[in-house]
């Protein structure tokens, strides 16, 4: 396998994926410097998101009608320019348009960049290659509190976005000079009225949940738009099955790995898009710590996670996707119900412990989720594929937040007052439980799923190839 191809790719999906993050910390700081409020300033997390759900839908006909790699380069180069008209923005108007222009850029970055290494790379080398993209998914969003923390408060917030550009440059370059050339490939029209559809649908479910979990704008606000959003998906699904060449295929969904993957592996993402946000909170509100100290704690994920590359591949090559999912859902449901155990006077050491092993498991667990919706997908569909696994991704992680959300604003209307560890507790227990109903979807596929990307042979195989004489 060429590592490469994979490295280069995941340099830049980390510096998005860090970036979505890194600036919560430097909420306060971006507010008093560009004078408003802080929870005002949230409407520019929520633009982001908001881009990202108009615009992920269309990467995979921009990738077949310009070009992969040329699509890559280009929304490198459009997050760059965003992360710098956040750096000089002085209102709230201009941040909050300066992120949307990042999350354009974002919106392609991501699946395009999935996309790339899905046609680059042969499927029996698929899992190890995925294993390393994934990577920046898991550590972006636990890297960014501390390393925002540290900028804001040693420098300034205005590097939080400038350092982007160097990192960006290099990117670009890299990009250019090692990644293949590929054909373009054959395009329709593009399907408008879809894109409507499916941009508005997407939209105002993530705008309005993030809304609701974080009440940047009355609650009622958040409810209209997610019912406009579930409306304008209602009317895409009439329209997906009437237009010749719908935006997004919802014909491959009849794969039942396609359908497992981006289902099952959705329901898990709900669970896990929620600890990133209580786990810091818990830290700094129940157990007394600094925002830096909360950071350096959570940041061992990171570590764990990078620590399930080396065995990734060898672990689905000796039992397969069906096994590693169960086993690995549930197993890493166990470790964000651990979470709903520590209480100030648990050992760091055993804390570190637990959240280590979540980043291990989970790593592993993301890497084969990814691999498997593209296992028997035609070569052809990568590009169907990639935007609709994309949009469910995003929708997951902010289904997760919200529904965290949800359960603390609960817990609050129940007992008033400021919130407990007793209220965080019960949250972990209850997304960790979302996690574990994952494994049922997985318990549907056959033992010898996906065997073309894992590298696994199942019994008969085992048995034919003891059996066969020796040359």
């Amino acid at each position: 396998m060429n590592r490469l191809i994979p490295l280069i790719l995941a340099v830049a999906l980390f510096m998005e994926n860090m970036d979505s993050t890194v600036i919560a910390t430097s909420l306060p700081a971006i507010a008093l410097d560009i004078h408003t409020s802080p929870i005002a300033l949230k409407l520019a997390l929520t633009s982001y998101l908001v881009s990202l759900a108009i615009f992920i839908p269309i990467s995979g006909w921009m990738a077949d009608r310009f070009g992969a790699k040329q699509v890559f380069r280009a929304a490198i180069g459009v997050f760059v320019v965003g992360s710098v008209a956040c750096a000089i923005s002085n209102s709230l108007g201009a941040f909050v348009l300066a992120r949307f222009l990042q999350g354009i850029g974002g919106a392609m970055m991501t699946p395009v960049g999935r996309l790339v290494l899905v046609r680059a790379t042969p499927k029996s080398d698929l899992v190890a290659a995925m294993s390393w993209l994934s990577i920046p998914a898991l550590v972006g969003p636990l890297v960014g509190p501390p390393v925002g923390g540290f900028i804001t408060t040693y420098f300034s917030w205005h590097w939080i976005f400038l350092i982007n550009v160097p990192i960006g440059f290099i990117g670009i370059f890299l990009a250019t000079r090692y990644l293949p050339e590929m054909e373009r490939e054959p395009t329709p029209p593009l399907d408008f009225i879809g894109f409507v559809l499916s941009g508005v649908a997407a939209s105002g479910v993530v705008f309005g949940l993030s809304v609701v979990s974080l009440p940047a704008l009355p609650p009622m606000t958040g409810i209209v738009t997610v019912v406009v959003g579930l409306v304008c998906g209602a009317l895409y699904l009439y329209h997906a099955r009437r237009a010749r060449h719908p935006l997004l295929a919802l014909d491959l969904f009849r794969n039942q790995l396609f359908r497992a993957s981006v289902l099952g592996g959705g329901l898990f993402r709900i669970g896990i898009g929620a600890v990133p946000f209580l786990l810091p909170l818990m830290f700094q509100l129940a157990f007394g710590l600094t925002p830096f100290e909360s950071g350096m704690i959570t940041f061992v994920t990171a570590l764990g996670a990078l620590g399930m590359k080396f065995v990734t591949a060898r672990l689905f090559r000796a039992m397969g996707f069906r096994r590693v999912l169960i086993i690995g859902s549930l197993v890493a449901a166990g470790t964000i119900a651990a979470n709903g155990f520590f209480t100030p006077q648990t050992p760091y050491w055993l804390m570190l412990a637990v959240i280590f092993a979540g980043g291990f498991i989970r790593s592993m667990f993301f890497t084969g989720i990814n691999a498997l919706a593209y296992a028997e997908v035609p070569a052809a569909d990568t590009s169907k594929a990639t935007p609709i696994a994309a949009v469910a991704q995003q929708l997951n992680i902010a289904l997760g937040v919200a529904l965290a959300g949800g359960i603390l604003e609960f817990q609050l209307s129940l007992h008033g007052g400021a919130l407990t560890l007793a209220d965080f507790h019960i949250a972990f227990f209850i997304v960790a439980a979302v996690s574990a109903v994952a494994s049922l979807w997985f318990f549907r596929l056959s033992p010898d799923a996906g065997n073309a990307v894992s590298g696994y042979k199942g019994r008969v195989a085992r048995k034919a190839d003891a059996s066969a004489p020796a040359e």
